[in-house]
C-alpha cells in the first residue's frame, strides 16, 4: 500500500490518494488512477510502478513532460522527499504497511582511495557501494566468492534494463513492427537517456565507463548479453552458462571461470529467447531443453528449470569464421600429412567412415574436413539435428530435424531425415550425428548403394564405437540378433576415425581403424594409425607421436589392382 500527496500549485489544495496496487496511471482523462483535468496535462501522462521495493515514475511521452525536483525525466526511481511535477500539479509518493523503498543492504568491506586512505561510509552512495543481502546469500549458497565490484556493476545493468522496460513498454506495438536497425537505434538512445539521467540525479559512480555500460545494457536487452564479447573472440571455441553468475569458457583448450556474469537468470532467460525464435525453436515448463544454433552456425543448447536447479544453463560450441581444412589439422598435430592422403584417399574411394569421439573431441570439425575432399559432381544429402556443417560443395541439401510444437505434433526426426534421403537420389549421405535408431537406417543405406557416407558418434574407442553402434540399432525397435546387427556393420561401416581430447586441451586423431570383417561372431579390427603417447612434457602437454601399424588396408590393394595410382609409402612402419 503506498499514498500520493497531490497538491495544486496555485492554491496550494491538497489531497492524500491511497493506492493498494503496483502501478498507478496518471492523466487527464477518466481511467486513469489519478485524474488531472488539467490542459497542461496528457491524457495518458505518467504511472507510477512499485518494483522490488521502489518507487518507478515513466513518462507515457507526455506533451509537456514529467518533472522530477524540477528536472525533466522519462523514468526516475522516487525517494521519499522527491516532488514530481505534473501540469499545473505536485505529487509526493510514500510507502505504507511494508512497501518501503530501501532495499535490504549489507555495508561492504571498507574501501579504500589511491593513496590508501579508508573511505567512510558517510562519503558513500548506497546504491554505489553495497548490494542486497538476497543477493550475497544467494551466491554464497552457489560457493562463489562474491567480487563486490563485478556484483554491483551487474546490479547496475539490471536497474537500467528495468527502467529501459518501463520506458519502452508503451511503445511496444510501434517497436513491433520496426526492422532491427531501427529498433536497435531507438533502444540505443531510451538507454542513453536513462544513463543521462541516472548521472544527473548521482546515481553512477565516477568510474563506471558510461559508453561500456551502455553496450553492456544494449548487448543484454537487444543481444546476447555478456555472451557477445566470448563470442567475438577467435581464442575461445566454447562458451559455458552455468547460470546467470557464473560463466565459464574454452580458450586455447583450457576452460577457466570468465570475469563476466548476467544482470540476472531472467537475462539468461532472455538471450535463450533470442537464440531460438529465428529458427521456429521454443523453450519453456513444458519443454525446457533445446538445441538450436546462432546465425553464424554455432551450436546451443540450453536447458532451464525445474531440470536445471541453479538457473537457467547455455553451452555454445563456436562455429569456426574461416573453414579449417586438412592443413590446419596438419598444423594442429591433429593428424600427421601421411594419415591425411589416406583420408582423402579413403572419400574418394567411397568408402563409409564414422567418426567417433568423447565430447568435445573435434569430431564435427573433422567431418567437415574430410567431407570436402568428395568430388564436386556428387550429389550430398547432410541430415542434422541442429545444422553446422559447412561444406564447400555446391550440388549440397542440407536437411535439419524439427522439434514438435506446441501439441507435441509435427516432430520430423534424424530417423525420418535418413529414410527421406533415400528418396532424393544421393550420392554420399552425411549425418552429423548418430544417436538413436537412425544408425539402422545408415547402416542400411550404406549396405544398398550409397558407398562414401559419413557420420559421427560418442564413444572412446574404436571397439567401443562399435558397441555403441549395435546399442543403438536395437533402439530402433527391431529385435534383431547380435550376430546380425554385427554382420551389418562389418559390412557398412570401412573405417572408424577415433579422435580424442587429450588432458593438455589438445585434439587428435588417436586412431584410424579399419574393419576388416567377422571371425565367428566378433568384427575384426585392425589399427592403420594410431596416436602413441610417451608421457607429458615439462609444461603439462602430451607427449608422443604417430606410428603407422605397417598394416594395409584391403581396399588399397584393390585400388592397386584396378591401375588406380596409390602411394604404399605412407604404411610403412615407423
Amino acid at each position: 500500500m503506498f499514498v500520493i500527496t497531490l497538491t495544486e500549485k496555485t492554491g496550494g489544495r491538497s489531497e492524500q490518494l491511497t493506492f493498494d496496487k503496483v502501478e498507478v496511471t496518471i492523466g487527464r482523462l477518466e481511467g486513469n488512477d489519478v485524474v488531472l483535468g488539467k490542459g497542461n496535462v496528457s491524457k495518458y501522462h505518467s504511472r507510477i510502478v512499485f518494483k522490488e521495493g521502489r518507487f518507478v515514475i515513466v513518462d507515457m511521452r507526455s506533451t509537456n513532460g514529467t518533472f522530477v525536483n524540477g528536472k525533466k525525466v522519462t523514468t526516475h526511481v522516487l525517494k521519499p522527499d522527491d516532488e514530481v511535477s505534473i501540469g499545473d500539479y505536485i505529487l509526493n509518493v510514500e510507502g505504507q504497511d511494508g512497501a518501503a523503498q530501501d532495499v535490504e543492504e549489507e555495508p561492504m568491506p571498507e574501501s579504500r582511495d589511491d593513496d590508501g586512505d579508508d573511505l567512510g561510509h558517510e562519503e558513500r552512495k548506497p546504491e554505489k557501494t553495497r548490494m542486497p543481502a538476497s543477493m550475497t546469500r544467494a551466491l554464497a549458497r552457489r560457493g562463489r566468492p562474491v567480487d563486490p565490484q563485478v556484483e554491483l556493476y551487474a546490479r547496475l545493468q539490471k536497474d537500467i534494463h528495468d527502467r529501459l522496460i518501463e520506458y519502452l513498454d508503451l511503445r511496444r506495438l510501434d517497436m513491433d513492427r520496426l526492422g532491427d536497425e531501427e529498433l536497435w537505434r531507438r533502444t540505443e538512445k531510451a538507454i542513453r537517456d536513462i544513463i543521462e539521467q541516472m548521472d544527473a540525479d548521482g546515481e553512477l559512480a565516477p568510474d563506471v565507463d558510461r559508453e561500456t555500460l551502455l553496450t553492456d545494457v544494449i548487448n543484454e536487452a537487444l543481444g546476447l548479453g555478456p555472451l557477445e564479447a566470448f563470442l567475438a573472440s577467435d581464442e575461445i571455441s566454447e562458451i559455458m552458462v552455468n547460470h546467470a553468475n557464473q560463466i565459464y569458457i574454452e580458450r586455447k583448450g583450457k576452460i577457466t571461470l570468465s570475469n563476466k556474469i548476467f544482470s540476472s537468470n531472467q537475462a539468461v532467460l532472455g538471450v535463450i529467447e533470442r537464440i531460438v525464435a529465428p529458427i521456429g525453436r521454443r523453450i519453456d515448463e513444458s519443454s525446457p531443453l533445446v538445441d538450436a544454433r546462432l546465425k553464424d552456425g554455432s551450436r546451443v543448447n540450453a536447458i532451464i528449470p525445474p531440470l536445471a536447479l541453479k538457473g537457467p544453463c547455455i553451452t555454445i560450441r563456436k562455429f569456426k569464421r574461416d573453414a579449417l581444412r586438412i592443413e590446419d589439422l596438419i598444423r594442429f598435430k591433429t593428424l600427421t600429412p601421411q594419415m591425411a592422403e589416406f583420408l582423402e584417399m579413403c572419400v574418394k574411394a567411397h568408402k563409409n567412415i564414422v567418426i567417433s569421439g568423447g565430447t568435445g573431441s573435434g569430431k564435427t570439425t573433422t567431418l567437415n574436413i574430410i567431407s570436402s575432399f568428395i568430388p564436386e559432381n556428387e550429389r550430398i544429402v547432410t541430415v542434422e539435428d541442429a545444422a553446422e556443417l559447412q561444406l564447400p560443395q555446391e550440388h549440397w541439401v542440407q536437411l535439419e530435424s524439427r522439434p514438435p510444437n506446441l501439441e507435441g505434433k509435427g516432430a520430423i526426426t534424424i530417423r525420418d531425415l535418413v529414410k527421406n534421403c533415400l528418396r532424393m537420389r544421393p550420392d554420399r549421405i552425411v549425418v552429423g550425428e548418430c544417436r538413436s535408431g537412425e544408425t539402422l537406417d545408415m547402416l542400411q543405406a550404406m549396405n544398398t548403394g550409397h558407398d562414401g557416407s559419413l557420420t559421427t558418434l560418442h564413444a572412446n574407442t574404436p571397439r567401443d564405437a562399435l558397441a555403441r553402434m549395435e546399442t543403438m540399432v536395437l533402439m530402433a525397435g527391431m529385435e534383431l540378433p547380435v550376430k546380425a546387427i554385427r554382420e551389418q556393420i562389418a559390412s557398412a561401416v570401412h573405417l572408424i576415425v577415433q579422435q580424442t581430447r587429450f588432458s593438455d586441451g589438445t585434439r587428435k586423431v588417436a586412431f584410424i581403424t579399419e574393419i576388416s570383417g567377422m571371425e565367428v561372431d566378433i568384427v575384426t579390427l585392425q589399427d592403420i594409425f594410431y596416436f602413441r603417447q610417451d608421457g607429458f612434457t615439462e609444461d603439462g602437454k602430451v607427449r608422443g607421436r604417430y606410428v603407422a601399424s605397417g598394416f594395409v588396408p584391403k581396399f588399397y590393394d584393390e585400388l592397386q589392382r584396378r591401375g588406380i595410382p596409390v602411394n604404399m609409402g605412407i604404411f610403412r612402419e615407423e
